[in-house]
């Protein structure tokens, strides 16, 4: 098969798996979430600020790393080029409008993450070592039953492909080349090196790692983002409007192509919002199931704040920045974010570039590698899947050099394979969460 050929393929894999199904399965599944919590989770914020504040952790408690650094390891999965390259994506393809679905794909997503991350913590199996691990293909095991095995057995192999550096390695070494005239090659190099010498240490030294990273670069692309937005803050009602009037069409909605407009814009939107948030893929719950507890609902309460900083604040900032320095649609979703920057903040924005971009890409990459090593070592075992570290490691040259379509298309698809047996198998399991859920609010208080 020729570059094209092996293009044109993902194409249509990608154009077939992320259809109206997909999206209304992902949506449906998250209304029904809601539905069955009613919404508890949500009252509960001062205490799962008090999870995050650490007072609730015991060392004795199985798992390998605290709630904070769980969050961390997830949110380094999370915020990262999807945030800043899947927004501007979302912009080129389905217009200002996609933003408004990712905001709700984002809220839903919430209680989603709530179901799946205290499910990786109630049904954990031990590996050969007597290490409690948990995720989707643990919980589906264990939770429904040896006959639902082989949508483990899916998770796994998807989560495999899914979780490669491909989309991370591909846009951050094309920022560079574009921006400094950098090699391709050399970035993805550098990145091998520097994203092996964290994740060769295990699953302690990528939380140690990310907890100090995720604060980091949040902080810094909170603040660099509003000083473009404040200096374009005349234009910014105008733009939620656009926001909002685009979710639904806009004016095309007065022509014959309504319904496939209306279609391209929420299909944008959800497929980019679970790139970037990761609620109902999964991953999420393999980070999570990492997490020393012994009350499941206190991982889920945790959990369910990633795609509100996700989506909701980090997505936000990225398609304001974007919107209000005008940029155009292009070939490249980082490279539009990184022109905003430099057209607002001349000499600031190359800095915040360099930094910033840089965080977002190796953060993601060292938690993606716990994700996909993981799901090699459900498949082949704890000393054979972990050496498919090195497979992942050799990857990200290879991604630096492809096409942002390419790199886009493989995952997207691998994605839309993954979310078809976590979201099966936690709406078969959700009402185990909800009586948990009830044990432990009568008994917290």
């Amino acid at each position: 098969m020729n570059l094209n050929g092996f293009d044109h393929f993902w194409q249509q894999a990608v154009d077939v798996m992320w259809g109206l199904p997909l999206v209304f399965l992902v949506a449906g599944s998250a209304l029904y979430f809601a539905f069955l919590c009613r919404l508890l989770p949500f009252l509960r914020l001062r205490h799962t600020f008090n999870l995050l504040r650490g007072r609730y952790d015991n060392p004795g408690d199985p798992g390998e790393i605290p709630h904070f650094q769980a969050l961390s390891s997830a949110l380094s999965g999370t915020i990262g080029m999807g945030n800043i390259a899947g927004v501007a994506i979302a912009i080129s393809m389905g217009g200002p409008g996609a933003i408004f679905w990712m905001w709700m794909a984002g809220l839903l997503g919430m209680c989603t993450k709530f179901f799946t991350c205290t499910l990786a913590c109630m049904y954990r199996r031990q590996d050969e070592d007597g290490i409690a691990q948990g995720g989707p293909m643990y919980f589906i095991e264990v939770g429904l039953g040896r006959r639902f095995k082989p949508l483990a057995l899916m998770f796994a192999v998807c989560g495999m492909m899914g979780c490669l550096p491909l989309f991370q390695a591909n846009q951050f070494a094309g920022l560079l080349q574009a921006e400094w005239g950098v090699d391709r090659t050399i970035t993805g190099l550098v990145a091998m090196v520097f994203v092996g010498s964290v994740i060769l240490g295990g699953i302690r030294r990528v939380g140690a790692a990310t907890s100090r990273l995720v604060p980091l670069m949040f902080v810094l692309y909170f603040f660099s983002s509003m000083l473009v937005i404040v200096s374009h803050y005349e234009v910014i009602p105008a733009l939620f409007a656009e926001i909002f009037s685009a979710a639904f069409g806009g004016q095309a909605v007065l022509g014959g192509a309504v319904g496939l407009t209306f279609k391209e814009v929420l299909v944008t939107g959800v497929k980019r919002a679970v790139f970037s948030n990761e609620a109902g893929l999964g991953t999420e719950a393999l980070a999570h199931g990492a997490a020393q507890t012994r009350e499941p609902i206190r991982e889920g309460l945790v959990a369910m704040t990633g795609p509100f900083i996700d989506t909701i604040i980090v997505c936000t900032l990225t398609a304001l920045v974007i919107l209000s320095a005008g940029i155009p649609p292009s070939g490249n979703g980082v490279v539009m974010t990184a022109d905003a920057f430099e057209q607002t903040l001349p000499y600031l924005g190359s800095v915040v570039l360099l930094v910033t971009f840089s965080l977002f890409a190796v953060s993601t990459m060292i938690s993606y590698s716990y994700y996909s090593v993981k799901c090699a070592r459900y498949l082949l075992g704890k000393r054979t899947g972990g050496q498919y570290v090195y497979v992942y490691l050799l990857l990200i040259p290879v991604a630096a050099n492809w096409s942002q379509t390419t790199a886009v298309n493989i995952i997207d698809t691998a994605f839309a394979l993954m979310v078809i047996p976590t979201l099966t198998a936690t709406t078969l399991l959700a009402p185990k969460v909800v009586e948990e859920m009830r044990r432990y609010f009568k008994e917290a208080g």
